[in-house]
């Protein structure tokens, strides 16, 4: 496929990959943005197309994957906290009730205490924590789904009875 073709197949996909795009984001900005991520990992990575496969498949899975990626990016960028962002509040939405400071205390102890787990509990329970689906978290560590669900039980319950003193902080 020459470049002239990829470009105008891309181009015929565009209003067809909008409609996508506001499916997976419902806004018209976001949808905006991610369509022109699409296009431009598309052009970058034209080389990696193979040849006789389908484009519109390809073109749908970058999208896709993208938004994947920006969401597990969000979330993950609305938990943290930096000393160096004097605007961090902005960060949080105001609707929501936050940890007391002392509470901070009890994070702390609770991260130790899943860290001191054996790898088989604690792998799994941390890609829970990251927002990784049960059935992500199987098919990346090759378990079974019912494995991977035990797992994050069996941790939690010993969570539960290692930090009885925070126990309440579970219910």
């Amino acid at each position: 496929m020459t470049d002239i073709q990829f470009n105008n197949q891309l181009l015929e996909l565009t209003d067809k990959l909008h409609y996508y795009a506001l499916s997976l984001t419902a806004n018209s900005e976001r949808a905006d943005d991610l369509l022109q991520e699409t296009f431009l990992k598309a052009l970058t990575y034209r080389d990696k197309f193979a040849q006789n496969t389908n484009f519109k498949a390809w073109i749908y899975t970058i999208m896709k994957n993208t938004f994947i990626n920006d969401y597990r990016r969000n979330v993950k960028t609305k938990m943290k906290l930096t000393d160096s962002n004097n605007d961090f509040h902005l960060l949080f939405s105001k609707d929501k009730v936050y940890p007391a400071p002392d509470s901070f205390f009890s994070t702390k102890e609770i991260n130790k205490t899943i860290n001191e787990l054996d790898s088989d509990y604690k792998v799994p329970f941390n890609m829970f924590l990251e927002g990784y689906k049960y059935k992500e978290i199987a098919e990346e560590l090759e378990l079974p789904l019912g494995t991977v669900k035990s797992r994050i039980f069996f941790t939690r319950k010993k969570l539960e009875k290692s930090l009885h003193e925070y126990s309440n902080d579970f219910n």
